[in-house]
């Protein structure tokens, strides 16, 4: 099974530790053994300036993602979205209205069923490929959670080479390191069964250091200056 799926992660931090804004939407191609991607693109968001109430990842997701699958023509794609598997063309109010999710939940996919509902329908009409609203229970979504903390990495490489130097906190239970030419990054989590990333990158000229974020458990932070 080949598998499109997108998620957003990586903030841009205080020095208090305190998350500005979120910074890279990825969508990836997973295809087996399911550990890492195929494919994968991403979108930059400005962290000073994000919806942090949850809709414009979402809905940077499902465009990006619906995106990359047009390129690749998967099986089905998976949103970071914990709405029970559901297909998301199949998403009217009186649905959502029935979803066992909080009201907060419920107002913010009131709102964006607007436009994922009918991306995804004809979507589906045209190609027969459904978006599934499954979450982190998908592998191939933790993957692409991966591949937002790799390219977390590579904005803010980008970052402080203009500004000296960058704090950012990565997506749970992951880390990354800086190597000659290209970011790599892995799953903490030992039951994952090794889930990574890489991509290329100038890393020449940074200095890094990766450490837990001391006020948010199972978090890292990564902080990269100008050398």
């Amino acid at each position: 099974m080949r598998i499109v799926a997108a998620d957003t992660g990586g903030a841009l931090l205080t020095e208090e530790y305190e998350p500005v804004g979120l910074i890279a939407t990825v969508a990836v191609l997973v295809e087996k053994p399911y550990r890492t991607a195929t494919l994968s693109i991403v979108k930059y968001a400005d962290p000073f300036n994000y919806d942090m109430s949850g809709r414009q990842a979402v809905k940077d997701e499902a465009f990006l993602a619906v995106k990359l699958a047009k390129k690749v023509k998967p099986d089905v794609i998976h949103l970071d979205s914990t709405l029970g598997g559901i297909e998301v063309r199949k998403l009217d109010d009186v649905t959502i209205d029935a979803l066992t999710i909080t009201e907060r939940g419920k107002a913010v996919w009131h709102e964006l069923r607007k436009d994922l509902q009918p991306l995804a329908k004809k979507f589906w009409e045209d190609t027969g490929i459904e978006i599934l609203a499954v979450g982190k229970s998908s592998v191939p979504v933790r993957i692409a959670e991966i591949f937002s903390g790799i390219y977390t990495a590579k904005w803010a490489i980008d970052y402080a080479r203009e500004n000296g130097r960058a704090m950012v906190g990565l997506p749970r239970y992951m880390k990354v390191e800086l190597l000659s030419g290209k970011i790599r990054g892995e799953s903490l989590d030992p039951r994952e069964g090794g889930l990574y990333g890489e991509i290329e990158a100038d890393t020449d000229g940074i200095g890094w250091e990766l450490y837990p974020n001391p006020l948010v458990r199972r978090f890292m932070v990564l902080e990269v200056w100008k050398e």
